[in-house]
């Protein structure tokens, strides 16, 4: 009896040792680290930086960057006319090229693996098990079953819920809405990649119009400042003539450097919205064709009403909702009973004959939930929750679709009237620079006069370009607003004849 009590006290002494050991383990894992890979795990105080290790900023790998770039293409003809690019070879690229299109592409392939794992439990599951080993025992009668011996047994076993009061389709009817979310989001990526490059094309196009509009004007300041210093070398013109002329060569110079930095500032949007580094090798063609302003035919209430309809993240949102019901139905079924079936068939083997054999199974299982500590009601008044939170931001990106139809439709029609304005005043002001440069030369303007009438002309050229390109930007945030740009940038409005 002492020696077993000495045995028994010996052990828990150990077992204590390992317990406070464990205990010290557990608590330096959960301790924040004092280092990461070699360098301190934190800044030393909140206005220092980290000292980043080198695995830190280390780039993807190989199998990394193949994730990365899964389902970007660019074609082989697109990639010839990397050097005139369209506007529709534009929008090909950026679709091609976008890291945001591959990303609610992924997104809706792991939305579509979701609704198959939660299809497939509906059906029976199948597992097959091997266990065995050798096994040393206390028999109480080792001539039957002796104490040293090996089994080894291989089982087949099938389990099918029969009926859980809706679990499963709860489940399901979620992932599937939530799938339909998911391909409503990629249709809402791919129109936004596509007014993004649109909406960069149309800029940086504008930007190389005011850019050469600027190169205008500098040829006329250095034409002006020449013809001013012959004027006051033959005595026609006094000395103030000639530093009004250099003054205005200088500020259109600095307004033809600002218009540079503009023009490369928006080619570097571009190459952003075309998903290319901004350093990457490409250009645009150049576009001076007969600006063609038309209307829209249709009211405003008919495209909100298919924008409502038909917009994809609107539609989202209300698919969205919907799976937020069913997360309800399957919260609530948790309360309730679940009937299974279940069947086992298994082989065992032994180096004892009396234990070798075949074992069948059948079983039924009925589980009941009894007491959750009130979890289970909890979890359905958090889903009811969520489900109405789910129904009032469907609301909101209804009203919010509404309100955005509405100000570009009106914009549209805005920019529409700014280009017949600026037409007209570009005629206007280049008549009168023409008259002023005419009087001037004759002797009867002032310079102020000519410096005047050009600058009127400068701002009358850089309004028709602004003006011409926000058009086309307008009707392609009209299109995108309504739901119906096309994957090639086309608005699908139905607009009226050329004004």
């Amino acid at each position: 009896m002492a020696s077993f009590e000495r045995t028994v006290s010996r052990s828990w002494s150990q077992w204590q040792a390992v317990g406070a050991f464990a205990l010290i383990g557990a608590a330096q894992a959960c301790a924040p680290p004092s280092q990461v890979g070699g360098v301190r795990a934190t800044p030393v105080a909140p206005g220092s930086a980290w000292a980043a290790p080198s695995g830190a900023t280390a780039p993807l790998n190989s199998d990394e960057s193949a994730r990365a770039t899964r389902g970007s293409a660019v074609s082989a003809a697109l990639g010839a006319k990397m050097g005139t690019l369209s506007l529709v070879d534009v929008v090909d690229l950026a679709l091609g090229n976008s890291p945001q299109t591959r990303v609610t592409w992924s997104q809706a392939r792991a939305a579509a693996a979701t609704y198959a794992s939660a299809r497939g439990k509906f059906a029976p599951s199948i597992d097959a098990g091997f266990v065995g080993g050798p096994v040393r025992g206390v028999s109480q009668n080792p001539a039957r079953i002796p104490n040293d011996r090996t089994t080894m047994t291989a089982s087949l076993q099938v389990q099918y819920v029969l009926f859980d009061f809706g679990a499963r389709g709860g489940a399901m009817g979620a992932a599937h809405e939530a799938l339909f979310a998911a391909d409503l989001n990629h249709n809402a990526a791919v129109q936004n990649v596509t007014l993004q490059a649109e909406g960069a094309y149309f800029t940086f196009q504008a930007t190389r119009g005011l850019l050469a509009a600027a190169h205008l004007t500098v040829q006329t300041a250095r034409t002006n400042l020449a013809a001013a210093e012959r004027r006051h070398d033959v005595g026609l013109a006094t000395i103030a003539d000639v530093l009004q002329a250099r003054t205005a060569l200088a500020q259109s110079q600095l307004a033809e450097q600002s218009a540079d930095g503009g023009a490369q500032a928006a080619r570097a949007a571009l190459a952003l919205a075309c998903g290319l580094a901004a350093n990457a090798p490409f250009d645009v063609a150049p576009d001076s064709s007969a600006m063609q302003v038309r209307d829209v035919v249709e009211s405003v209430d008919s495209i909100i009403e298919r924008a409502v309809r038909n917009r994809p993240d609107v539609a989202a949102a209300r698919a969205l909702a919907r799976q937020s019901e069913h997360l309800v139905r399957s919260a609530r079924s948790a309360a309730l009973p679940s009937v299974t079936i279940g069947a086992n068939r298994g082989r065992v083997t032994s180096n004892n004959p009396s234990l070798e054999g075949q074992t069948y199974v059948v079983n039924f299982g009925l589980s009941v939930p009894l007491f959750s500590g009130l979890a289970r009601e909890a979890d359905v008044a958090a889903a009811q929750e969520n489900a109405a939170a789910a129904a009032a931001r469907a609301e909101q990106s209804r009203i919010a679709a509404i309100a955005q139809v509405f100000t570009s439709f009106h914009a549209l029609r805005t920019s529409a009237q700014r280009v017949a304005t600026s037409a007209e005043l570009l005629a206007s002001a280049t008549q009168s620079e023409e008259v002023a440069r005419g009087r001037y030369a004759e002797g009867v303007g002032s310079i102020l006069d000519l410096l005047t009438a050009q600058g009127a002309l400068a701002d009358a050229r850089a309004q028709a370009v602004q003006s011409r390109w926000a058009w086309y930007a307008a009707l392609a945030q009209l299109a995108r607003d309504a739901g119906t740009l096309g994957p090639r940038g086309e608005p699908n409005l139905t607009l009226t004849g050329n004004k």
